[in-house]
């Protein structure tokens, strides 16, 4: 067993939460793909027409992990039980929306005269999955020594019952609007998740983003099932898995707003 006190375990504790940090990546990739699968056909259907082989592969590979991960949580202590929030008014959620758009809008306005431009590089690495007027505008921030704060309003709701809000200090990034901060030092990767938010800002507009957002949180507790969020982690592990594989997020994005998807 591994021990903080000794120096070479520490080392070897590192590297276990970057492996750990990885694989969450894609357990999180793997979720959306899931969810997304849940949300278009029944399980009724997938028994039904699913390739056999890939059906079986997949339920043993989900069953593996989550006896793998359920042995893990037994020796967690303090387990924290989160109740269901209640339900909100229509009311209610319009003035969630509006509060996120407005800390959206904020934050864009504060970070954009921070933001420096895309390098050449980053823009070769990133064309022709995005625009080039995309990328010649957006604007990117990585935060040095400091990590963004959660907004001020989730007290308000958290006090509402949604625990599961998402702890902004711990993700790679947020886009506001066109600009892209980072919280951690930024990857390819991390770099396309925050440009995928861009184009759905782009196409959808903030109202209507927000809009879609909000009401799918309220309806799946969890923020990496929200589509737009879900969508944006398929993407980009699609990017990561087959980079000679060229394709265009505006395209993809556009789709989905068509088929009502978000």
């Amino acid at each position: 067993m591994y021990s903080w006190d000794n120096p070479d375990d520490r080392v070897a504790i590192v590297q276990m939460n970057s492996e750990l940090q990885h694989a969450q990546l894609e357990l999180l990739s793997a979720h959306c793909a899931t969810h997304q699968l849940r949300l278009r056909f029944s399980a009724d259907d997938l028994a039904r027409f699913g390739q056999r082989d890939v059906l079986r592969k997949s339920i043993q590979a989900a069953t593996a992990l989550s006896d793998y991960y359920s042995s893990i949580e037994k020796k967690i202590t303090g387990v924290e039980v989160v109740s269901k929030p209640p339900a909100l008014t229509e009311k209610r959620i319009c003035e969630g929306v509006e509060q996120i758009a407005s800390y959206l809008r904020e934050r864009r306005d504060h970070y954009f005269p921070l933001g420096t431009a895309l390098t050449n590089h980053a823009k070769a690495l990133m064309w022709p999955y995005f625009s080039a007027t995309l990328l010649d505008r957006v604007r990117i921030v990585e935060l040095a020594g400091s990590r963004l704060p959660n907004p001020p309003f989730y007290g308000e709701y958290r006090a509402l019952g949604f625990a599961n809000l998402p702890e902004i200090a711990h993700m790679h990034s947020l886009t506001f609007l066109d600009v892209v901060v980072f919280n951690e030092k930024i990857t390819e990767r991390t770099l396309f998740h925050g440009l995928v938010h861009a184009v759905q800002f782009e196409v959808l507009g903030l109202a209507r983003y927000t809009d879609l957002f909000v009401r799918s949180f309220v309806n799946t507790r969890l923020h990496f099932t929200v589509p737009l969020e879900a969508h944006a982690f398929s993407l980009e592990s699609k990017f990561a898995s087959a980079p000679a594989l060229r394709f265009s997020v505006e395209e993809l994005v556009r789709l989905w707003a068509k088929q009502a998807r978000y």
